[in-house]
């Protein structure tokens, strides 16, 4: 696992906080397969939202630009990123993440954690 810092700077992160407030949170089953939605209770930015378009737009942006998350993940392509988050008891549970969602995903996974609670 690496820790790659600087793919958004803490501009950025401030903006993001800023705009996930004003978002519209969807149940984050909309986006996991069967056996992921048995376990799965957080909530995620709706993916039809023009807010979600803009903001999976700067982080596809930030990645593409930054050299040490090339070098360390050697992406072929990336998917789309997902905006979620977990209030009170909820949680994603026990789980596998499924392989697929629009298309294949090898060995790579990239995690941001943005530090507060929407």
């Amino acid at each position: 696992m690496y820790h790659i810092p600087g793919v958004l700077s803490p501009q950025d992160v401030a903006r993001f906080r800023e705009q996930l407030e004003q978002a519209e949170w969807v149940d984050g089953r909309v986006t996991t397969g069967a056996q992921g939605a048995q376990v799965k209770n957080n909530q995620q930015v709706d993916t039809r939202s023009t807010l979600y378009a803009a903001l999976q737009n700067e982080v596809l942006n930030a990645v593409n630009q930054h050299a040490l998350f090339f070098a360390a993940a050697l992406p072929r392509t990336l998917s789309t990123p997902l905006f979620n988050r977990y209030q009170n008891n909820e949680t994603y549970g026990f789980h596998v993440d499924g392989a697929v969602r629009s298309h294949p995903q090898t060995a790579g996974c990239a995690l941001t954690f943005l530090p507060r609670c929407f």
